[in-house]
């Protein structure tokens, strides 16, 4: 008998009275990528270095993970660090909180370095809350060889969760896990259930390159079809449904919203199915597709969970890895944020802005540290420097009159006196020196020094070769500079990969400096924060300017959060918006987007504290009630433009929330009492048809109905006794 879990249904054994528990098994699968190792002859040229190391890319891109090199060349992808924490920790402590006990773990390239990683780490230890941790060997280059080598080994005894090792989230999978197990005990065909994020289909994590759709039967949450659309492809602009989909179902969901969080409940029918089709190698576009399009072959039903209130998502790629990054130390992804220190020896503190600030840090006076920053133990920061969006790993030293502003520092790192470092990445033990430019979206990998004076254009990447033995490493002096150490590295973009591995899928052709974020971004309202307020991809307002909007709205949404998190002032919390709002040249409705998103988080922070609907609404509504007054223009005019856009953001904030109807009612007559609201612009809400444009927005507006007639009814008796008393 396996290791009791506390969750889980309960199966009768053979005596009377015995009861046995299912043990939750993991599968963690980690992209597999492989080291470019070249051994070096002498006297070799630096254009024959190139041409070798193109070559090599080419045969092994279809097959093998490419997106985060040159990073990857030195280190597995699960190891490098997101806001100085591994990414495998946070897979991780997804598992454990979902109650996993035994965890099987298949590793690509440097293997020997993740498992000596998870060796030392807590996992292993006595307080580990997995009874099994075994490190599986295997030439597995994809996903499913993975799971044909598991079937093959008969250790899976029941449903088990397979993940990639790059997952973030803060999902309770209960309610999974629960739905899962009672269509399974009702039908055995239901093999499968994919954990899905509604996000909006312009969500910042989402690919540019291609959309996938969910053909979803909302009566069984069963998936029918699935298709990924190419947006560069005229070809693939269209979906290819079978007509015997269409006849068969009575209702249908296409969904080009949702974020595939790479989390599936699987029985171990999934395994044979993986074992009885060789030609699968990628989970989507082969194995989903090809279950789904065989179903009256096979039988098997594959089924779909959607969560909207928690965080969940895929660092798989560089754009992802930015963007999850802000959402950590944005606390959208809470308790997994840099304060709650998840590895031992880490000792952040949160302070005001979100800095997080380990022990043993040492800032010049004179030096500018912002918000949004993470400095790890030992780093130094010199005169005059300011630092903004930062990461910065343990022991950096930062000289003087430096600015950092959207970048990755890891740990070890030098940067010289007067040095620019604007929305780059640089590793590990990386020296750049006194007054370089490092621009935006270029990556510097382990080992490379840049000599004094250079300038790392946009979207370049520099590595160091491996050393062969006696061989110093090769350098670039072109990319580098004199008595640098590098070579620019040349990374292939257009091969064609899985759709695990695709470039096309991570949009690898990146450029931070321009990256289109919408205004769907990375959070929903009980643990994130919608970008500002949307969680559906209809928006209230211009589209053509939502990637312009979308940085001032989320900064503007965590720091009115903050001030609202820690009961700040009103007029504190004011005077910092208005400051934001004027640097950033932001227009009222994006201010009032940022204050609607902040607003309805914190209302629902207090229900879940335990306070009721009205009295959240009440609590927050009235301490900050002049934040939300400034924001509105219209007092003077019939129309009321300003105050229907604040309703508007609202309804959409709440309409796919759990009792969003019940808060929407208690926001719109608390609005009303505090005057922040008229009558008028009720009345013009109401007859909006952006109001009423969807089932959702129709729904969430349901209770709200008897507050607006009653305003009504009040109105014409008003009228009516003004009219009498002229009579009179």
């Amino acid at each position: 008998m396996g290791p009791k879990q506390k969750g889980g249904p309960k199966q009768k054994g053979n005596n009377v009275g015995e009861e046995v528990e299912e043990t939750l098994q993991a599968v963690v699968c980690f992209p597999f990528s492989l080291p470019l190792s070249i051994s070096r002859p002498a006297g070799w040229l630096w254009d024959g270095v190139k041409r070798t190391v193109a070559n090599a890319r080419k045969v092994l891109a279809d097959t093998f993970e490419t997106r985060f090199e040159p990073f990857t060349l030195d280190r597995p992808r699960c190891l490098l660090p997101l806001a100085n924490t591994p990414l495998i920790e946070y897979t991780f402590e997804f598992l454990a909180n979902a109650g996993v006990e035994e965890v099987f773990l298949y590793g690509g390239a440097h293997s020997d370095q993740l498992e000596k990683y998870i060796n030392g780490s807590k996992w292993r230890g006595p307080s580990s809350p997995f009874k099994q941790l075994t490190f599986l060997k295997s030439t597995s280059t994809s996903v499913g060889d993975v799971m044909r080598d598991l079937d093959g080994k008969h250790v899976i005894t029941g449903d088990f969760i397979a993940v990639s090792g790059d997952v973030i989230s803060n999902m309770p999978i209960e309610g999974a896990l629960a739905a899962h197990r009672a269509r399974r005990q009702a039908d055995k065909n239901a093999i499968m259930t994919m954990v899905l994020r509604e996000a909006g289909r312009n969500h910042r994590t989402k690919s540019t390159s291609f959309s996938p759709v969910f053909v979803v039967d909302p009566t069984k949450d069963r998936c029918l079809h699935y298709e990924e659309i190419d947006h560069h492809s005229e070809q693939s602009s269209r979906l290819n449904i079978e007509n015997d989909i269409i006849l068969s179902h009575s209702e249908l969901d296409i969904r080009q919203d949702l974020i595939d969080c790479n989390i599936d409940i699987c029985t171990p029918d999934v395994l044979s199915l993986w074992s009885d089709s060789f030609d699968y190698q990628a989970p989507r576009t082969q194995f989903l597709f090809g279950v789904l399009k065989d179903y009256e072959l096979n039988g098997k039903t594959i089924h779909t969970h959607i969560i909207k209130d928690q965080y969940a998502a895929r660092v798989r790629n560089l754009k992802a890895y930015d963007a999850v990054s802000k959402d950590i130390i944005g606390r959208w992804a809470y308790p997994l944020c840099p304060d709650t220190n998840l590895l031992p020896g880490h000792t952040y503190e949160l302070r005001k802005g979100n800095l997080y600030q380990e022990q043993g840090v040492t800032l010049a006076r004179s030096c500018e540290v912002g918000r949004r920053v993470v400095i790890g133990q030992g780093t130094s920061i010199g005169d005059r420097t300011t630092v903004k969006n930062t990461v910065l790993g343990r022991n950096c030293k930062i000289g003087k009159n430096v600015s950092l502003d959207g970048a990755y520092i890891w740990d070890n790192v030098v940067i010289g006196d007067g040095t620019r470092v604007h929305r780059a990445i640089i590793a590990d033990g990386v020296v750049v020196g006194n007054d370089c430019r490092v621009e935006p979206g270029a990556l510097l990998s382990y080992g490379v020094k840049i000599a004094n004076g250079m300038t790392i254009s946009e979207g370049k990447r520099i590595a160091a070769l491996p050393r062969g033995d006696g061989d110093a490493v090769a350098t670039d002096v072109a990319a580098v500079g004199e008595g640098g150490v590098g070579y620019e590295f040349f990374h292939h973009e257009d091969e064609d990969e899985s759709d695990d591995e695709s470039d096309a899928s991570s949009g690898l052709v990146y450029n931070m400096a321009k990256l289109s974020f919408s205004t769907e971004s990375i959070s929903t309202l009980s643990s994130e924060v919608s970008d500002i307020g949307f969680s559906r991809s209809e928006s209230v307002g211009d589209s053509e300017s939502e990637g312009e909007e979308d940085n001032f709205v989320h900064d503007a949404a965590v720091s009115l959060y903050d001030g609202l998190r820690e009961r700040v002032s009103a007029d504190v919390v004011q005077l910092e918006l208005v400051s934001m709002r004027m640097t950033a040249n932001a227009s009222d409705h994006q201010v009032r987007r940022a204050i609607v998103s902040s607003f309805m988080k914190q209302i629902v922070q207090l229900m879940e504290g335990g306070k009721g609907a009205g009295e959240a609404v009440r609590d927050v509504f009235s301490k900050y009630r002049e934040v939300v007054d400034r924001c509105m223009f219209d007092r003077d005019s019939d129309k009321k433009p300003d105050q229907v856009d604040l309703l508007l953001l609202i309804q959409q904030e709440l309409a796919p929330q759990n009792r969003g109807d019940t808060v929407l009612l208690f926001t719109a007559k608390e609005l009303y009492e505090l005057e922040l609201v008229e009558e008028e612009a009720y009345e013009q809400w109401w007859a909006d048809e952006r109001s009423s444009s969807t089932d959702e927005m129709k729904k969430v507006r349901g209770q709200t109905q008897q507050f607006v007639d009653w305003l009504a009814n009040a109105e014409e008796e008003e009228s009516s006794e003004e009219e009498e008393s002229e009579e009179e």
